[in-house]
């Protein structure tokens, strides 16, 4: 079972009292609180090796790039897939926006169906609408 009080001790920002009582945070749709290990990675990423990935040819160039292509292949391990099929994006609406722009203008066809839940927040539902209208009016 998951131990809730150890769990939030990894969260710094949980500590926060807003007014006298603790801080309770559920707008992870908009921002995600960061545990003490992802803050210290990039405390030391900027302190140590704070360069463009893949843009130079210079030593810190090439520490970023391989810490960037190192996460690569971690993630693919994580999930099973190949480092090469692993793209990093800033957040989930830009992930939504590159599958439906690429993927789906590029395989969809009027008459095409897409189906989303109707509870599903507009950075889910405004691409594919998109899509459905780009693809509707090119057959036509």
């Amino acid at each position: 079972m998951l131990d809730t009080n150890t769990l939030k001790k990894d969260f710094p920002i949980l500590e926060m009292k807003v007014n006298g009582k603790d801080l309770v945070y559920l707008d992870n749709a908009a921002t995600t609180q960061k545990p003490e290990k992802v803050l210290a990675a990039v405390d030391t990423y900027y302190r140590i090796c704070n360069a463009n990935v893949h843009r130079g040819s210079h030593t810190l160039s090439d520490n970023a790039t391989s810490l960037y292509e190192r996460s690569r292949e971690s993630v693919a391990k994580f999930i099973g897939a190949k480092p090469t099929e692993i793209i990093f994006t800033r957040n989930a609406t830009e992930g939504i926006n590159l599958v439906a722009y690429s993927y789906g203008l590029a395989t969809l066809h009027a008459g095409d169906e897409i189906l989303i839940g109707g509870w599903e927040h507009h950075s889910n539902l405004v691409p594919w609408q998109e899509v459905c209208r780009k693809t509707t009016f090119a057959a036509n």
